[in-house]
């Protein structure tokens, strides 16, 4: 397996904050979640113009233990609507875009549709390119 080859992503953005969806669940103090936040940020829903993380439709990424110099990852999303017309396949577009991580073993994506999704689980930037303000 060929690891992704790009560097850290720059962590001194000063609107971070902005960007991180606030019901999200995910592991801002392990060394792969900037790496896997990255990656996620380069998924997009064809429909929308916003990255699938600041659209808030990921909402738990569990990173597990380290094992053989690999650590499995598990993301829990959703959609913006079960009959969304990518349904079957952004489940695959997520563990692809993980899978390349240095350090990343096992990839799982669970779709969960409780809670369901709303504009208020966006990023305040998505609310922002988006024109929704709540």
């Amino acid at each position: 397996m060929k690891a992704l080859e790009t560097e850290d992503p720059k962590t001194d953005d000063p609107f971070e904050d902005l960007r991180v969806p606030v019901h999200a669940q995910v592991p801002d103090g392990h060394v792969l979640w900037p790496k896997i936040l990255a990656a996620l940020r380069e998924v997009y829903d064809p429909e929308i113009p916003v990255n699938i993380f600041e659209l808030g439709l990921i909402y738990v990424i569990d990173i597990e233990e380290e094992k053989d110099g690999v650590s499995d990852v598990n993301v829990k999303m959703t959609l913006t609507s079960p009959g969304c017309p990518v349904a079957q396949e952004m489940p695959g577009w997520v563990q692809s875009a993980i899978m390349p991580i240095e350090g990343v073993g096992a990839v799982s994506v669970e779709m969960v549709w409780d809670p369901p999704w709303d504009p208020s689980k966006m990023a305040e930037t998505a609310k922002m390119e988006l024109n929704m303000f709540y």
